[in-house]
C-alpha cells in the first residue's frame, strides 16, 4: 500500500502517473521535468531547468513531510553532455554538503525542449 502524493499547485501529469507516493516511510518522487503548473514547458537553459525541477522534488517531499536532506538516492538524467558542468554546478548549490547516492545518464527526454529530468528517493519515518 502506497499513498499518492500530489501538491497542491503542481503541474498536471503528461503520462498516467502522480507526482510521488510514500510506501513505509519511503518516498518515490516521479521524474520531474521543467513543466509548469499550466502543462508548458518552462523556458531556459540547463541552469533555470534544473533549479526548477529540484524545487518541485522539494515541493514533493514537503507534501509528503519530507525535505531535500531526506533523499537517499537521485536518478538523473541529462539530454546533452554538454550541460553536465553546469547541471552540477545547480546540483552542488542543494546536495553539496552531504549528497545522496546518484545515477546519471544522458538520454532522449519526451519533449525536445526538456533538458533534465531527476526521479528521487527520500527516507523518512515510517507513516
Amino acid at each position: 500500500m502506497f499513498t499518492p502524493i500530489i501538491p497542491t499547485g503542481s503541474s498536471k501529469p503528461i503520462a498516467p502517473y502522480v507526482h510521488g507516493t510514500k510506501a513505509d516511510g519511503v518516498v518515490y518522487v516521479s521524474g520531474t521535468l521543467a513543466i509548469g503548473p499550466d502543462g508548458a514547458s518552462v523556458p531556459g537553459d540547463i541552469t533555470v531547468q534544473t533549479h526548477y525541477v529540484i524545487e518541485q522534488i522539494a515541493g514533493v517531499l514537503k507534501a509528503a513531510g519530507a525535505t531535500l536532506s531526506d533523499i537517499a538516492y537521485n536518478i538523473i538524467i541529462l539530454k546533452r553532455r554538454e550541460d553536465y558542468s553546469a547541471f552540477n554546478k545547480v546540483y552542488a548549490e542543494y546536495f553539496g554538503a552531504n549528497p545522496p547516492a546518484r545515477y546519471c545518464i544522458i538520454a532522449e527526454l519526451v519533449r525536445d525542449e526538456f533538458l533534465v529530468e531527476i526521479s528521487s528517493i527520500a527516507h523518512t519515518a515510517k507513516s
